[in-house]
């Protein structure tokens, strides 16, 4: 896995540049709520899961690209889906972050 994605809310992740670490797992849940940050291993996942969750969002999304060298990344298969999905366990540095770019 050369790179993960995560879609993100705009204000989530200029609240995060200030501390130095992301710890929102999806839209309305914190890493601590969840457990791990949800991420897609590529832009097919990244744009299902926009299609089922993101809809009615009308806040400015972003797209984080991230190294995920050196986070514990475990791709798993929610119970809800036949596909596996990496899950980043932990904050996320936003050293980690290589590009963040509106969806």
């Amino acid at each position: 896995m050369t790179t993960i994605l995560h879609l993100a809310l705009a204000a989530d992740w200029d609240a995060a540049q200030t501390v130095g670490e992301y710890r929102v797992s999806t839209l309305g849940r914190t890493l601590e709520q969840e457990g791990f940050i949800h991420a897609c291993a590529d832009r097919a996942q990244l744009d299902g899961v926009v299609d089922r969750f993101y809809r009615g969002v009308t806040a400015p999304l972003l797209v984080l690209t991230i190294d995920p060298t050196g986070l514990d990344v475990r791709l798993e298969i929610p119970g809800d889906s036949a596909e596996a999905f990496p899950h980043i366990y932990g904050p996320l540095p936003v050293t980690a972050v290589l590009s963040a770019t509106p969806l």
